[in-house]
């Protein structure tokens, strides 16, 4: 063995011991006539010290080490006079006898640092160094044991861990697939999973009746920071259930999770919220509850003034921030053009600041008594100093706006702490959504989603007042993960897939093995997917994905590290009866 301890380990009990680590140097600096080194390796760092009146030879060779070159020390360990405090192994040193060096390196582009002076592009460039500084392998770690609890616990709650193909058939419904030729099936192509939303239903009429796979998924869509086109979801389905067992078993892993990583224990029951009102109070299905500052409409009171702005739109709603009368004409600038970014994309702004004295002072004074503005502020129970922010316009769009502002006042206000978690379940989403562009209704989560059992009958009449036995968890602002209990009927699934627009002959096309399945005894069954890659991401204060993955993925879906994706050579095209006809815009 190269080493016989690891660089994080050893403490003033170990005093005397003689010792052999090995690792990469941190950092070397000289001192007189003594040189220390840090040493690294994936469990901590190690000061050695190379006392230059001892041995000098081994002291100038100590001095030629550079940053990340590969070493072996041997030496005996000893207590420090100068101990550090901010480190595990600050106490001690090793009193280095032997100095080996296994590899050298060349300067690294960034340094190997907690705080590194690499900006993301080229730290994902040298991802492999990237993933040499502590506070990345802290997240993967914490990746590592949160897939070992999470076996731990479903398997003590008598879950099957069953793996399920990778490549699988096309059923493009949904985000677009990642498609792969067949050299032995000329012209015909697997799809990458989007989920094993097919196979996990399967299981269930195989009389699995509990399944669960931490399971890789892919999706070609537009990346964003939870976003990945390769992502790793918790994946489970269970037969003979309603929605309350699903909520009920999966509320208990994410308890038992947040317990084991933060030593935070829920007692309560996680708060529920239709999706009707999560859009109509938060502009988002997976509303931030850190914090309030809840919509109000404001229509009954703000049109019919002779403001245009009010009395053209279909919704006047608005926000309340408390304590921010004193917002300056700069800040409420800064917030107006906020608003009118593409990513948000409002025509504008109004204000209205409730003064110490409980006047008012507003953007639209022209337009608005002060009696005017105090219903305003009595609908929105605003206070002195408080200050009122209003959205106007048609009413999905100017919610999602809201949205957007509302968090960038909680951002603003520091209402969005990390340590801070904040569950709910969102429930009855709509079953369907309608298109404007195709003219026809799609599947707000995918085609084999339930209707709620007392909406059945509004199928064909009301198809847009459906509500899915569908349940999402959300924690902070992040859709964590979310589910559904599946059509088992074969007439109901007949009528859902008719209601998307498929033919007989299609449905059969596409998903035939499941249909022809459900011929056999289907039991009720449902399940849920939770995001891994964003449940480690929450746990561990991040803001991407990304941080807890070891090689992902841009965001243009590029691997800068590897460089892919790339062009393939003629040879496999060939092989693969394929030919490229790139079309330029």
């Amino acid at each position: 063995m190269y080493r016989d301890t690891k660089c994080g380990e050893l403490r003033l009990s170990d005093a005397g011991r003689d010792v052999t680590i090995a690792g990469w140097v941190q950092r070397s600096r000289k001192m007189g006539g003594m040189t220390f080194v840090d040493v690294r390796d994936r469990y901590g760092i190690t000061q050695v010290v190379f006392n230059n009146e001892i041995n000098p030879e081994l002291c100038n060779a100590a001095n030629t080490l550079g940053r990340e070159f590969v070493v072996q020390i041997k030496g005996k360990v000893a207590e420090r006079s100068s101990k550090n405090p901010n480190m595990p192994t600050g106490d001690i040193e090793i009193i280095a006898d032997e100095l080996k060096v296994l590899n050298r390196s060349e300067i690294p582009p960034f340094t190997i640092e907690d705080n590194t002076d690499g900006g993301d592009d080229l730290r994902m460039k040298y991802r492999y160094l990237d993933l040499r500084r502590p506070c990345v392998r802290k997240n993967l770690e914490l990746r590592h044991k949160m897939a070992f609890e999470i076996r731990r616990y479903l398997d003590s709650k008598g879950f099957l861990e069953i793996e399920t193909p990778i490549l699988v058939k096309s059923t493009p419904e949904g985000a677009r697939d990642f498609v792969v030729p067949s050299r032995m099936n000329p012209g015909e192509f697997y799809a990458l999973p989007q989920s094993p939303q097919l196979f996990k239903q399967l299981l269930m009429v195989s009389g699995y009746d509990r399944y669960f796979q931490i399971a890789k998924c892919f999706r070609d869509e537009d990346l964003r920071a939870d976003r990945q086109p390769e992502f790793t979801q918790i994946d489970c389905e269970m037969s003979f259930v309603e929605q309350e067992d699903v909520i009920e078993t999966f509320e208990g892993l994410v308890k038992h999770i947040f317990k084991y990583v933060k030593g935070i224990d829920f007692t309560d029951p996680f708060p529920r919220m239709t999706w009707h009102d999560a859009m109509k109070l938060y502009g988002s299905d997976k509303p931030d509850i850190r914090f309030g500052m809840p919509f109000v409409e404001l229509n009954d009171v703000a049109k019919g003034k002779g403001f245009s702005v009010a009395d053209d739109a279909e919704l006047v709603v608005g926000i309340c921030a408390q304590g921010c009368a004193g917002y300056t004409r700069k800040q409420l600038d800064e917030l107006t053009e906020f608003v009118k970014r593409p990513q948000v994309g409002a025509k504008g702004m109004i204000w209205v600041k409730v003064e110490s004295d409980g006047s008012f002072k507003s953007s639209v004074s022209k337009f608005y008594s002060q009696d005017d503005l105090k219903a305003w502020a009595e609908r929105m129970n605003a206070q002195p100093g408080d200050l009122i922010l209003v959205l106007t316009g048609e009413a999905m769009k100017t919610r999602k706006q809201l949205c957007e502002l509302r968090l960038e006042m909680g951002n603003r206000l520091g209402l969005r702490d990390r340590n801070v978690f904040a569950p709910l379940w969102v429930i009855d989403f709509p079953l369907f959504e309608w298109d404007d562009e195709t003219q026809r209704y799609y599947a707000m989560h995918h085609p084999f989603t339930s209707p709620n059992p007392e909406d059945v009958d509004k199928l064909r009449s009301a198809t847009g007042e459906v509500r899915a036995t569908a349940y999402d968890i959300v924690v902070n602002g992040t859709e964590l993960g979310g589910g559904s209990i599946r059509i088992h009927d074969a007439a109901l699934q007949d009528e859902m897939f008719e209601l998307l627009g498929f033919t007989p002959e299609r449905a059969m096309e596409q998903f035939g093995f499941l249909m022809n399945a459900f011929k056999y005894g289907a039991p009720p069954h449902g399940g849920l997917a939770l995001g891994f890659d964003r449940f480690v991401s929450i746990l561990a204060g991040l803001d991407t994905i990304r941080d807890v993955i070891a090689f992902p993925k841009n965001n243009s879906g590029r691997d800068v590290m590897n460089e892919s994706p790339s062009p393939i050579d003629d040879a496999q095209l060939e092989e693969l009866q394929l030919r490229l006809d790139l079309k330029k815009d």
